[in-house]
């Protein structure tokens, strides 16, 4: 990023706390990318004055944002997947390989390819990127027999992400086992640039976390109704990681699941089919 677009949290001017303000928007080039009616993120402080926090990103050329969180540049891409630059890696989370064979075994019937079309877009991001690090994580099976389940085909495509690159594999609720026969490392959690990489997020705030689990997703007002996105979501303190499947769906964050995970009113990076766009919290809709 440019000196003009640099990433950083910064507070709202004096003088702004009477409008909208559109989270961003001390970064020319996040100005022009925030959609229009976004809101300043609010909360109360511990004196029970109101206060607004705004976020500054940049859009990416890749149609992602790019910000800062706890100290450590990340790149929020339209896939799903977050990208650190400063370490080559790239990090996707909840693919759920072989869902739809779970789901046919037990008589419900879906089209047998979110393995091959997942691994399809992991593969377009692995080229894309050249990272030197693959991170997957947790969830990257759908129930422990998955990898059993597998194509040979689909396979050698996760036998190739290893070549040339670190593969880590962090296990999550429905992979506890880790990986039987494939390569790569197995690992609970990561530390990496000032940040904690692991599946499930912890309770309250956890200052550099970048988790998935719970598959974000924000259901935004528009003026002809609502529309739902994965979406990552953040307060620049931690970030959560939309689910990266095919069949994983997303749960709105919203819900009772995310509440005290966050210092301020969070950030939203909603999945477009070309670019994240950022969604301030008034901008959401409960379920």
């Amino acid at each position: 990023m440019s000196e003009s677009s640099e990433t950083c949290l910064v507070p709202p001017p004096l003088g702004e706390g009477d409008r909208e303000a559109v989270e961003g928007a001390s970064s020319p080039t996040a100005r022009e990318e925030a959609p229009s009616g976004g809101s300043a993120a609010t909360s109360l402080n511990g004196g029970g004055i109101e206060t607004r926090h705004r976020y500054a990103f940049a859009a990416s050329d890749c149609g992602g944002l790019a910000m800062v969180v706890r100290g450590t540049e990340v790149t929020m891409r339209c896939s799903g997947a977050l990208w650190l630059a400063g370490e080559r890696m790239l990090i996707v989370a909840d693919l759920h390989l072989e869902k739809g064979s779970s789901y046919a075994a037990r008589g419900q019937m879906l089209p047998p390819y979110d393995t091959r079309e997942t691994l399809g877009r992991l593969e377009a991001e692995v080229v894309a990127l050249a990272p030197e690090v693959v991170v997957l994580l947790g969830d990257t099976f759908h129930d422990r027999k998955s990898e059993g389940r597998l194509a040979g085909d689909d396979a050698e495509r996760l036998r190739a992400l290893a070549v040339g690159r670190r593969l880590v594999w962090v296990v999550g609720n429905h992979d506890a086992d880790g990986p039987q026969a494939l390569p790569g490392e197995t690992a609970d959690e990561i530390a990496v640039a000032g940040l904690i990489l692991r599946h499930e997020p912890q309770g309250g705030p956890q200052p550099g976390e970048v988790a998935g689990h719970l598959h974000p997703a924000a259901k935004v007002r528009a003026p002809r109704g609502t529309v739902r996105r994965r979406c990552f979501v953040t307060d620049g303190e931690r970030v959560i990681l939309p689910a990266f499947g095919a069949y994983a769906g997303g749960l709105n964050v919203r819900d009772v699941a995310f509440a005290g995970m966050f210092v301020r009113p969070p950030l939203m990076g909603a999945l477009g089919a070309a670019r994240v766009r950022a969604v301030g919290w008034r901008q959401l809709a409960g379920d």
